[in-house]
């Protein structure tokens, strides 16, 4: 996945101080005037090519590294008066921004996609359809050079919060409202507690994979409820086996790096994580060695992790976050279309990072004559032998990232496990076989154009194998737990995996 065409970032007509204070202020129109006619304004009837999720999975032309993120709350993230008939919402009760206001400072940070994901409750469903959408039509409009996707924080059935993403196509609003209406747990008034239930979450989740154009569905700060290490709350490995079993294609993930992770610099817990700490910016389910995202990794199946600002407030203003694409990203291998996005997305072309550490990271895993990139499989015989060559390529920033400072990545791991197969146990949340195969300094990497490369050799692959790759600014061998540091100071990138087939 070689990032031929690096995706030049298109800095917005205003100044970045002006930005920040006309999102801060809510100036929503006074940010996004010049703006207009940056690009193409395309009209709702209007359809860009990709647009649906129908794309030309083999055709890679034109592919760049594309950050984004796919978490982000406006004004309608509010508040529902349920004494009035009928329900009266009110708008920016939670988070405080315009759609277009995010759009805009996503943009100014270096995005070219975008979620917007409000939380629901009681009839929400109409307030998404009636309201947050047009809304979300005009900052299209506004702000082309972001792919701008519809979706929700959906209250997932006895579940914490997921991401709901729809492919974008002419009745996306509309199939929003179907699952949102029939399916979240919230939106019924009053409260049906049928609702809540995990045989709800299986059934919203198949009825999602057989729908002609496949959302996506991505775990919340996963851990945020759990109360220790190795345990549960809200979310449970059960739930995500089950609910993966159900729509390998539609549920496919949860965030590794979850947001809120300025929540430091107000004298919070990073990640709003008030349990159970992250550890490095990331949750206990990816950043433990072995651990559960391990472990699904180890029954074969395709679950990838993501990072994400979650903003509500910036911290400036009191919240605990940083603006979309200021600290967090997700890279994902696509062309700057919708449906090749939601392509990456789905099939695991996704790499993370914080503080912007680096700004491109490739895996490659050759043997025999073939190779597989982040998320592909590459299949190698018995009968010869079976080293697999692993080149990690990385490109550090280059300049000063959000915060004015020059990152730079002091160690990278290669991480290896064997894949055995289902485990006996659902509620199973180790892999003993993954282990950190090999460490590597900067002596270890060599310099080719503006990256780094770093070639590892695993001998005698003999089981069916994946392997994944992180890197720090840090000098921890294991992230640890997070406490009041700043969050510039604990900055971490994480790849998906890439797979080995012994047959």
């Amino acid at each position: 996945m070689r990032d031929k065409h690096p995706e030049e970032t298109e800095h917005a007509q205003l100044s970045r101080r002006k930005l920040v204070k006309y999102a801060g202020v809510g100036a929503t129109l006074a940010a996004a005037s010049p703006l207009v006619g940056a690009g193409a304004a395309w009209a709702d009837e209007d359809r860009r090519p990709g647009d649906d999720d129908k794309t030309d999975r083999g055709n890679s032309k034109n592919r760049a590294w594309r950050a984004g993120d796919h978490h982000i709350h406006s004004e309608y993230s509010g508040e529902f008066d349920t004494t009035k008939s009928p329900i009266v919402f009110h708008k920016g009760a939670d988070a405080v921004y315009p759609i277009v206001t995010n759009a805009i400072m996503a943009k100014n940070f270096g995005l070219t996609w975008a979620m917007c994901t409000d939380h629901g409750g009681p009839t929400h469903s109409k307030v998404n359809i009636e309201q947050a959408y047009p809304d979300l039509l005009r900052s299209r409009k506004l702000v082309p050079e972001v792919l701008q996707f519809w979706g929700m924080e959906f209250d997932a059935p006895s579940l914490d919060h997921h991401t709901l993403m729809i492919p974008r196509h002419e009745d996306e609003a509309k199939q929003l409202f179907e699952l949102e209406s029939r399916f979240a747990k919230y939106d019924a008034f009053p409260t049906d507690p049928a609702r809540d239930t995990e045989a709800k979450m299986v059934e919203f989740l198949k009825v999602a994979r057989g729908m002609p154009h496949k959302p996506l569905v991505i775990a919340h700060h996963a851990s945020r409820s759990a109360p220790g290490l190795g345990v549960y709350g809200q979310d449970t490995p059960r739930e995500f086996r089950n609910g993966n079993n159900a729509a390998p294609d539609v549920y496919i993930g949860f965030e590794g790096a979850p947001g809120h992770q300025a929540g430091p610099l107000n004298g919070g817990k990073r990640g709003g994580y008030g349990n159970h700490p992250t550890y490095g910016g990331f949750d206990q389910m990816t950043a433990r060695v072995g651990g559960l995202w391990d472990s699904l990794l180890g029954e074969g199946r395709r679950w990838w992790i993501t990072a994400t600002s979650d903003s509500h407030v910036h911290w400036t203003r009191g919240g605990s976050d940083f603006w979309p694409g200021e600290y967090s990203k997700t890279y994902v291998h696509a062309r700057q279309d919708y449906g090749d996005i939601m392509d990456g997305l789905r099939n695991g072309r996704i790499w993370v990072t914080t503080g912007d550490l680096i700004r491109s990271l490739d895996v490659t895993a050759t043997s025999q004559g073939r190779t597989a990139e982040v998320g592909e499989t590459i299949t190698v015989s018995r009968r010869s032998r079976t080293d697999v060559e692993i080149e990690i390529t990385f490109r550090p920033l280059g300049g000063v990232n959000a915060n004015g400072d020059r990152p730079e990545v002091r160690r990278v791991d290669l991480i290896v496990g064997q894949i055995t197969g289902p485990s006996a146990s659902l509620d199973a949340d180790t892999n003993p076989t993954t282990k950190v195969a090999a460490r590597f300094g900067p002596r270890d990497w060599r310099r080719q154009g503006d990256s780094y490369v770093i070639r590892h050799t695993l001998r005698n692959v003999e089981a069916d194998t994946y392997a994944r790759v992180r890197g720090t600014s840090t000098d921890e061998a294991e992230p640890l737990a997070d406490g009041l540091e700043s969050p510039w100071d604990d900055l971490w990138f994480y790849s998906n995996p890439v797979f080995v087939h012994v047959r």
